[in-house]
């Protein structure tokens, strides 16, 4: 029973795969801004229909008890087309990001001047550092701006479930996104090996995490993983934070926040809770401005 039970999944995921990949090579074939707008209008109308759509509406009713339904179902509308739109243009993300500093009005990429040499100054100060990010707007594009300006980057993702869908993901990813390091047992020893040979290492840093430490965001406890400020016990480097804003349809501006350190006790410690506070209140701020960008539908909170 359990060799049919295995073989039905591997065939099943196969097919699943197969299929997958050819629905990326056909979308690819439409051009970014189409897609991401096609994309966004599908979710904006099947996503309310979704179970996900409650746990959303709960969410931004708790952190947001005074605004009124009307104003979180309108939230929420924004939210589903967001994810639409990172799905659409997952497929064209080689092709997203078209920052020319000598021309910064040109193309989808919004200047952000003060940005752009904090990126310089973090690649050429010869150390390495950690980034943390979270799920807002199109949040690929971060690791995706780090390559095209040179910076040594590797970046933490959980690929699929789906071994053929995980292995197209990560073909689409090399060569545009840095090093990928798996999540897994041993990723913060890869982490860690990355820091010492100087590189940048980015994360997101805004899901619950069961062996999380405790924060507080959004007023409520939750849970968050401890990894970056682990690092930072090991590694004496700096901390900044990166995020994406979406200006309408397929315009960005990507936002990256000056050097900060980790907080430490007064034995010198890094005080692991209290520097992931400080990490999740600035993740909070970046959603406070822009939560129909922020991905509302996981939970957050338990």
């Amino acid at each position: 029973m359990f060799f049919r039970s295995s073989s039905f999944k591997r065939a099943k995921d196969a097919t699943i795969g197969f299929f997958t990949i050819a629905l990326f090579r056909i979308m690819r074939l439409i051009k970014p801004d189409w897609l991401s707008n096609i994309g966004g209008w599908l979710l904006r109308i099947i996503g309310p229909w979704w179970p996900e759509h409650r746990i959303g509406r709960a969410n931004l009713v708790a952190a947001y008890p005074e605004k009124s339904a009307e104003e979180i179902e309108k939230i929420l509308l924004g939210v589903w087309e967001n994810i639409g739109r990172v799905g659409a243009e997952f497929i064209h993300l080689d092709r997203l990001w078209d920052y020319d500093p000598a021309h910064p009005e040109r193309g989808r990429m919004l200047p952000s001047y003060e940005s752009y040499e904090r990126f310089i100054r973090m690649r050429d100060d010869g150390k390495p550092a950690l980034v943390f990010s979270a799920h807002l707007a199109n949040w690929e594009i971060s690791s995706v701006a780090a390559t095209s300006y040179g910076l040594d980057t590797a970046v933490i993702f959980r690929p699929p479930n789906i071994a053929a869908i995980s292995d197209a993901v990560i073909k689409m990813r090399t060569g545009i996104m840095g090093t990928l390091i798996r999540t897994g047992l041993d990723t913060p020893l890869k982490a860690a090996e990355a820091l010492a040979r100087g590189s940048h290492v980015a994360m997101l840093v805004d899901q619950y995490s069961t062996r999380g430490v405790d924060v507080t965001f959004f007023g409520r406890p939750a849970r968050t993983s401890p990894m970056i400020a682990r690092l930072a016990e090991h590694v004496d480097c700096p901390i900044y934070g990166a995020h994406v804003v979406r200006h309408g349809g397929t315009r960005f501006k990507l936002e990256l926040t000056e050097p900060m350190s980790a907080i430490r006790g007064a034995d010198g410690k890094v005080d692991v809770q209290a520097t992931m506070q400080l990490i999740t209140s600035v993740v909070e701020g970046w959603v406070r401005a822009h939560p129909e960008q922020w991905l509302w539908l996981h939970r957050r909170w338990r």
